[in-house]
């Protein structure tokens, strides 16, 4: 399931890392993205 879902967040949502974001300039909802994003491929990959 969480790597069917990390595939979506691929296409979905943006990269904050191909925009050269700086995470300590970082939106609240664009943390709760990176967030959200790290959450999944964690699970994703199996640690």
């Amino acid at each position: 399931m969480y790597k069917i879902l990390a595939k979506l967040n691929k296409i979905i949502l943006p990269s904050f890392t191909k925009q050269q974001l700086d995470i300590a300039k970082a939106k609240k909802w664009q943390m709760a993205i990176i967030g959200w994003r790290y959450y999944v491929t964690k699970r994703a990959l199996g640690n």
